[in-house]
């Protein structure tokens, strides 16, 4: 009878054995799958659409303008030959932006100003581009790694960028750092501006909503530039008044 029922006990203790370690392997796969997911979605890649717009705290509005790297003479002769008169289109686009935005302002300037004559810059501009130049730049970006978004304003010069702006983009790494370009042309447009500039940050998420106008549009495009910043979502709050944030020009001295 002893006999008897010790085997029972032991075939019972047996099943319940058995019956938790079915159950835990059960609840393994669920565990572990967790937290792969988990790990999957800390390595998703860095793209244009599954990054979050930022604050004004982490936006950089750089930009390359003839009117901050001109040597500007009083007596230029505009019929003999036309002459940059500030401020420039791009720089004009880049205050707008910035206002737009509340980011940080930053003008891109070589330490050899360009002549103030349009001629004259457009000749040097085109040696540049023939000797694949890098111009020296004045300075660089300081804390570049606290901005996540940068917009990046330039002219249009013999159908690509100023050699300067990739000086900057050489210089100052935009690696996994939104991009937003404008522009400022001729009948060229873009031409082959986007192409240099991926070329030249090739890990820069570089967006392909791009604001581009006429030179001779530039100064009367504040509206559809604001437009532009507010469909990319990085416009700022108004304050409670109503105003915006104070103007770039409001703030200067």
């Amino acid at each position: 009878m002893k006999k008897t029922i010790s085997i029972i006990l032991t075939a019972a203790m047996a099943f319940a054995l058995t019956g938790c370690a079915a159950a835990e392997e059960q609840n393994v796969p669920a565990s572990v799958s967790s937290q792969d997911s988990t790990k999957a979605a800390e390595q998703e890649p860095l793209t244009d659409e599954n990054v979050q717009n930022g604050s004004a705290d982490n936006i950089l509005v750089a930009y390359f303008s003839w009117a901050d790297n001109a040597v500007l003479a009083d007596d230029a002769d505009a019929v003999a030959s036309p002459s940059v008169i500030p401020p420039g289109n791009v720089q004009q686009l880049a205050g707008w932006v910035q206002e737009e935005t509340g980011g940080d302002l930053f003008s891109i300037r070589v330490t050899e100003p360009y002549p103030s004559d349009w001629d004259e810059c457009l000749a040097r501009a085109n040696q540049e581009r023939g000797d694949d130049a890098r111009p020296e730049l004045v300075e660089n970006v300081e804390n570049l790694d606290q901005y996540d978004t940068v917009f990046l304003g330039y002219p249009n010069w013999w159908y690509g960028v100023p050699m300067a702006l990739l000086s900057f983009l050489e210089q100052n790494d935009l690696s996994r750092k939104n991009v937003y370009l404008f522009c400022s042309h001729g009948t060229g447009g873009l031409a082959n501006s986007v192409e240099l500039i991926t070329e030249a940050a090739p890990e820069a998420i570089l967006s392909d909503n791009i604001f581009d106008c006429y030179e001779e549009d530039a100064a009367s495009s504040e509206e559809d530039i604001r437009d532009w910043v507010n469909g990319l979502g990085y416009s700022q709050p108004e304050d409670a008044d109503g105003s915006a944030a104070a103007s770039l020009y409001e703030m200067q001295p």
